[in-house]
């Protein structure tokens, strides 16, 4: 009974409680951010997990050389083939990491951590409201954010360089036989794609080879 209770106020048994909870906070403030990615069952585990097994890896192996040494043979032989989506799915991971290796430090370092990284996500997500609010873009959209938002395709003999400048434009090729310029938008709401083939016929239909609309 005493051990279990030594165990439970331990510092390294609530760091790890608190470093588990970290991990979920930063998935439920992406959520907010309107980040689906990781509303998945093996995201959520993975922010769960990963900050808390880099906790105690690093635990485990600070202040003994033989030990760290050993670790770092064992972990290269291990071979990770998770697909990364996006590169700010990457910087996720990372800072899950850094997350669990602040804790071996201590208290304050993980929570100036979560705090700080916690805030930057949460302003440019409201920056981009505002933006959104006065009719403007701050952010276009990636190529996987395109593949789930409805989208437009155009396809037209000539190429239009008012389509290069829209902000909505998410791909664009030549076709070379074909002789065809194609262009791809996406946006969350269908209403500005239809804006852009409006005003694109007032003044070049002759131009427009075929038009296609995606409601994902």
């Amino acid at each position: 009974m005493n051990i279990l209770i030594k165990l439970f106020f331990s510092e390294t048994f609530l760091l790890s409680i608190l470093i588990i909870l970290f991990g979920l906070g930063l998935r439920f403030i992406l959520t907010l951010c309107n980040q689906v990615w990781v509303t998945t069952y093996h995201h959520t585990m993975t922010f769960m997990i990963l900050p808390f097994t880099t906790y105690i890896i690093t635990k485990l192996i600070s202040g003994n050389i033989a030990l760290s040494l050993g670790m770092v043979g064992a972990l290269s032989i291990v071979r990770f083939r998770n697909p990364v989506k996006n590169s700010f799915e990457l910087v996720m991971f990372f800072a899950l990491i850094t997350l669990g290796i602040s804790g071996t430090v201590g208290y304050l370092y993980t929570i100036s951590y979560f705090t700080i990284l916690s805030a930057i996500i949460i302003f440019a997500f409201i920056i981009e409201k505002i933006y959104e609010k006065n009719n403007k873009k701050l952010f276009s959209f990636s190529f996987n954010e395109g593949e789930k938002s409805p989208s437009l395709t155009v396809c037209t003999d000539i190429l239009e360089p008012a389509f290069l400048k829209n902000p909505l434009l998410i791909s664009s090729m030549e076709d070379i036989q074909e002789k065809k310029f194609i262009y791809r938008f996406a946006s969350k709401n269908i209403e500005d794609l239809k804006i852009i083939t409006e005003n694109y016929k007032k003044t070049n239909f002759n131009n427009i080879t075929s038009i296609e609309y995606v409601k994902n």
